[in-house]
């Protein structure tokens, strides 16, 4: 597909996306949003993808909103302004809902918006120098759109304290409230993607899948007769699947499973 806003590369089972807009800080508009949406579905329902990882290039990993189209905005009407909301909540959740696992790769600074970006994603890894901010307040304005994901990456608590006073916080922060899961050097980024994009490719690619739903699906959830019940047909269902069955095979052959051949 063609693309403005983005760039796709593919090696192997990996497929990238890289935001690349670095002129404007990665800052979406309403292409960025239509692309992300698109490529997200396409490699999604791509059987040869096994993980994606969502970079960006330049200096920031994603200022939020352009002002361009923030000045647009402003003079949109009632029934545009939610059509617009509506197209970036579609995103999010697109992104949020991929079978394959995303990982975001947060090589510079994450505003707004940007946050809800990384926190649609499965594992986020940034670079130790990445300073966050939930910047919204200041402009008269609320993290709505983006406030599922965030609250489920970061908890209420710190929600609570960000959303409400748009303090700036550093990686080590970001890694201490669980809003990414490692903090690293910069010059060590690649190397702790590459070694989380290695292991989600070894593993079976209808377990991945259905282990990321079951997260979604069970997280949260009342211990229930009805969760017990459900959780033992999914573990069933899968033990005899296809994969299921050829994984303990291997296992207990001492060869590799055939997904890795």
């Amino acid at each position: 597909m063609m693309m403005s806003t983005l760039t796709l590369t593919r090696a192997g089972h990996l497929a990238t996306v890289t935001l690349d807009r670095p002129d404007v800080r990665n800052a979406f508009n309403a292409a960025s949003i239509a692309e992300l949406t698109a490529v997200f579905r396409e490699l999604g329902d791509d059987d040869s993808v096994r993980a994606i990882v969502l970079a960006a290039n330049g200096v920031a990993f994603c200022a939020g909103a352009d002002l361009n189209w923030m000045k647009e905005m402003a003079g949109y009407s009632d029934a545009e302004n939610l059509a617009d909301a509506l197209c970036l909540a579609e995103m999010l959740r697109t992104i949020y809902l991929c079978p394959k696992p995303v990982v975001a790769q947060v090589q510079g600074d994450c505003y707004a918006g940007g946050m809800g970006l990384v926190a649609a994603c499965d594992i986020a890894v940034a670079a130790d120098t990445v300073n966050f901010c939930l910047s919204e307040v200041r402009l008269g304005l609320i993290p709505a759109t983006i406030s599922p994901y965030v609250i489920k990456a970061m908890g209420e608590n710190a929600a609570r304290r960000y959303f409400l006073t748009a303090e700036r916080f550093d990686a080590s922060e970001a890694l201490r409230i669980g809003f990414v899961a490692q903090a690293v050097p910069a010059a060590a980024l690649d190397e702790a993607v590459a070694a989380l994009v290695k292991a989600l490719v070894s593993a079976s690619p209808n377990a991945v899948r259905e282990a990321k739903r079951l997260v979604s699906d069970i997280g949260g959830a009342p211990i229930t007769d009805a969760l017990i019940a459900e959780t033992a047909e999914r573990i069933a269902v899968i033990r005899a699947s296809d994969e299921g069955r050829e994984g303990v095979r291997a296992f207990l052959d001492k060869r590799k499973p055939g997904w890795l051949d």
